[in-house]
């Protein structure tokens, strides 16, 4: 018996926040899951027509659940729950596969409730609740995350980590049991192909790819290029991201003094290769990380880097 005839026919059901990471993080993961012949269900909050449409493009059935990171208050995460065990009694899923803190934590619960054979937590990152400093804010959401990681990882049966501190960092904070099976993978990885060598630009320019927060070092990102403008105007420094629902998250007014300041702001971008490709040097000042895809990106493609000594 093949590999293809040995899972052609299980049914399996991704779980994660952000709809477009779906294709640009887990796209290979779900192609190649379908190629083997297995019947995929990608669910995440508000998927759009194009990545839906992507999403059925690489062998996978797209659903809309309300699984935001931006939230884990008792109303929202109870609703959540009960959407996401209306989906796997649809589906039957044989296998479960959650990333990021609100899909792993209600994947696990869902899969326990509904009796699903496998449930895999995938951490990509600790987040807002396991980064940073001792705020009010954070420190509930850290009481918060802390009990329902503790409830929810009980139920997985493998947790993947993409660093070894932060798999370290969740058995001292006994997140998971001793005993729990779990492993190390190194990232998500990219396609090299893809994210191909590109020539570098004759004059020095600086490139941020990032969700506009504050444990991304978006700041000392804007202070840099602050100084760095201000002694040599005529060097490109850009930045690439959104504006994120997440309370460690910058507002408006912060986004308009870095583009006062010289910022070439970009937005949200669904390619980020032209951007790269117009960088000498990319930067990403993050305080912490699972593995972080634009540092591989931008490495893949031949830009020197610029980074934190930080976990991941």
């Amino acid at each position: 018996m093949t590999g293809e005839d040995r899972h052609r026919g299980k049914r399996v059901l991704l779980l994660g926040s952000f709809a477009p990471s779906l294709i640009n993080f887990r796209g290979a993961l779900i192609a190649d899951m379908a190629a083997r012949g297995l019947e995929v269900t990608a669910a995440a909050s508000a998927i759009d027509q194009a990545t839906a449409a992507s999403l059925r493009a690489i062998g996978a059935e797209p659903r809309s659940l309300p699984l935001s990171n931006a939230s884990l208050d008792p109303v929202s995460t109870i609703q959540s729950l009960r959407a996401l065990r209306r989906l796997v009694r649809e589906c039957k899923p044989d296998i479960l596969i959650a990333y990021t803190i609100k899909p792993v934590i209600l994947g696990a619960l869902a899969a326990r409730l509904e009796k699903v054979d496998r449930m895999v937590a995938l951490i990509t990152g600790l987040g807002f609740a396991f980064t940073g400093g001792g705020e009010a804010k954070r420190l509930i959401s850290r009481a918060f995350a802390t009990i329902l990681y503790r409830v929810a990882l009980a139920r997985a049966d493998v947790v993947l980590f993409q660093n070894g501190d932060d798999q370290a960092l969740f058995r001292k904070l006994r997140l998971i049991h001793p005993l729990k099976r779990t492993a190390v993978i190194n990232g998500s990885g990219i396609d090299v192909q893809r994210f191909a060598a590109a020539p570098v630009p004759p004059q020095p320019s600086f490139l941020m790819i990032a969700r506009l927060l504050g444990d991304k070092g978006i700041r000392e990102f804007a202070t840099a290029a602050a100084r760095l403008k201000a002694a040599h105007p005529g060097v490109r420094v850009a930045l690439v991201g959104y504006l994120d629902p997440s309370p460690d998250s910058i507002g408006q007014e912060d986004l308009d003094r870095m583009i006062a300041s010289g910022i070439e702001f970009l937005g949200k971008q669904d390619d980020v290769r032209p951007a790269i490709a117009q960088c000498s040097v990319y930067v990403l000042p993050s305080y912490r990380e699972g593995t972080p895809r634009s540092v591989l990106e931008a490495m893949a493609m031949g830009r020197a880097i610029v980074t934190t000594d930080a976990p991941g």
